[in-house]
């Protein structure tokens, strides 16, 4: 059975934040991920895992200044001194978190603009190279544009292309089953055909985003395939809830219920 990681981004937005590791641990919840970490110190997140017995399967490095729209720097040439000090800081909160996986968010740019495609990809080779000295993988995700206009990095197939080519052994994608069904559908074919390189999945249902089981893919044949082909990390539950996060938990009882 996969291992799911609450989205504290996203779940139990009932509470503030760092009391979302608290309700998450009460929800059967083992682990959790969320966007970013900067707006508190490492140390208070460290406490609040530790005290929760919980691990912390993925954060965001730095991505600019998301509240004004920026949504990551790898594709913007002029941006590589400010990526490379936000990799340090994302650095001090992965030592307090123990975190072994961190996303590169590619930001804003055609994906076409050559400049920006050689950008990224000498950004994405020196944040792999920078984060393996410290014992971390790095993934890329694509992101479909109907939830991020404009974002770079759109398409599977590049990311995949991307990451064989550069060859870093802690280079690898972040397979959204959100995501991959907007962009490209087929999403077992496609999970079947990258499983090698995924580091991380994440899930969400479609279209609305909300829990497993409530769209057009079935969430738990996806769930059972990665079982199939191996998958050992975390699933990531990057929905948001339709009301409230616990009462909408369900889908997670019922799936480890039948899978028992």
């Amino acid at each position: 059975m996969p291992r799911f990681a609450a989205n504290l981004s996203l779940m139990f937005n009932e509470v503030p934040f760092l009391d979302r590791y608290d309700a998450a641990a009460r929800a059967g919840f083992d682990a959790v991920e969320f966007l970013f970490p900067y707006e508190h110190p490492p140390e208070a997140i460290a406490e609040r895992l530790r005290v929760n017995g919980l691990t912390q399967a993925l954060f965001n490095l730095p991505p600019g200044d998301f509240a004004k729209g920026e949504r990551g720097l790898a594709a913007l040439p002029e941006r590589l001194d400010e990526l490379k000090a936000g990799v340090d800081t994302a650095l001090r909160y992965a030592e307090a978190t123990g975190v072994a996986r961190l996303h590169l968010m590619a930001g804003l740019a055609p994906h076409d603009d050559p400049k920006a495609a050689e950008a990224y990809r000498r950004a994405v080779a020196w944040t792999a190279e920078r984060l393996g000295e410290a014992g971390l993988d790095l993934v890329l995700e694509p992101i479909n544009s109907r939830n991020m206009p404009g974002y770079f990095l759109n398409d599977f197939g590049r990311a995949a292309d991307l990451i064989r080519a550069l060859a870093l052994p802690n280079l690898k994608l972040q397979f959204d089953l959100y995501h991959c069904q907007i962009l490209h559908g087929d999403v077992t074919m496609r999970l079947r055909a990258l499983m090698p390189i995924v580091g991380h999945v994440q899930t969400a249902s479609v279209p609305e985003r909300h829990e497993p089981g409530t769209g057009e893919m079935d969430d738990a044949f996806l769930f059972d395939e990665l079982d199939r082909l191996g998958y050992a990390g975390f699933v990531g539950c990057e929905y948001i809830p339709a009301a409230d996060t616990v009462a909408g938990l369900g889908w997670l009882a019922a799936y480890r219920g039948r899978v028992r």
